[in-house]
């Protein structure tokens, strides 16, 4: 089956191009669409338009509030000519194994899904530390916590980009939301990703300042340090144009000393919706 990436992005300079170099040699087409980024993302997706001239569709559009943001993405999905996509935004890190495992299980199962849902691993504070998994709030496919809808099948009768931005979702012909609909056409696949959207994204504060609702995303917490001998997405060890920044940066002493009073509140607060919860 084809598979496709929609990749929109703005001010995503510090993973853009480890997120779209996770995927590139395993989907058949990525739309990387830019919403007006004011940091180095520009620059990344013409040094990636011009490795993979024919793999890699470029555009520059509009978002001027939370209401536009589905209206973007119903556009990419009219331009879409493929069996399946995946969303894959610019703070989004593939392992080689998992992609694989993703697109396998498309190609062998796809006919006879809707959805497949996937684990996420959020590095919070830096990249050598992580949010617990309680921390987690979705529910799909069977599954709690740090998990996220990843693939779809576009044959979905009347699928449609639905809601502003932070509700925003696919829905079926008659709204229905796709992740609630026959749960025998929904898949948990074990294939996991580093989400990066815990900490900042663009190339400086005040580029991601200019996202609408990042500042809300970023947390001063202070996560469980990997272990040692943790194997990081490939992409990182690969061979990067000198403009891409690396991602093995700290957290600076001032996250961390705003983390460490703010973490003990950020704990009490998570298990008390938990437990609210039923978690």
């Amino acid at each position: 089956m084809k598979v496709w990436a929609h990749t929109l992005v703005k001010n995503e300079e510090r993973y853009l191009w480890y997120a779209a170099m996770s995927v590139i040699d395993h989907v058949d087409r990525v739309l990387l669409w830019d919403s007006g980024s004011t940091d180095g993302s520009i620059e990344i997706e013409r040094g990636l338009k011009k490795k993979y001239p024919d793999k890699i569709s470029l555009k520059q559009v509009t978002i001027g509030s939370l209401e536009e943001f589905p209206l973007a993405r119903q556009k990419m999905l009219e331009e879409t000519k493929s069996d399946w996509f995946i969303v894959l935004d610019g703070d989004e890190v593939w392992w080689e194994d998992s992609i694989k495992k993703l697109i396998k299980t498309i190609n062998e199962k796809g006919r006879n899904l809707e959805s497949i849902a996937v684990p996420m691993i959020y590095p919070v504070g830096d990249i050598f530390y992580r949010q617990e998994e309680s921390a987690g709030r979705y529910k799909l496919a069977g599954k709690k916590g740090h998990v996220a809808l990843r693939a779809i099948n576009r044959e979905i009768v009347g699928l449609s980009s639905s809601n502003p931005h932070g509700t925003w979702g696919w829905t079926d012909g008659n709204g229905q939301m796709i992740q609630n609909r026959d749960p025998k056409k929904i898949m948990f696949c074990d294939a996991p990703y580093m989400h990066f959207s815990l900490l900042p994204r663009a190339g400086n504060r005040i580029d991601d300042s200019k996202v609408m609702k990042r500042s809300q995303k970023l947390k001063y917490e202070l996560g469980k340090p990997f272990p040692k001998d943790f194997y990081y997405p490939e992409v990182f060890f690969k061979p990067r144009p000198g403009s891409i920044p690396s991602p093995w940066q700290v957290m600076s002493p001032e996250f961390k000393f705003r983390a460490f009073f703010e973490t003990p509140a950020r704990l009490i607060k998570r298990k008390i919706w938990q437990g609210r919860a039923g978690y």
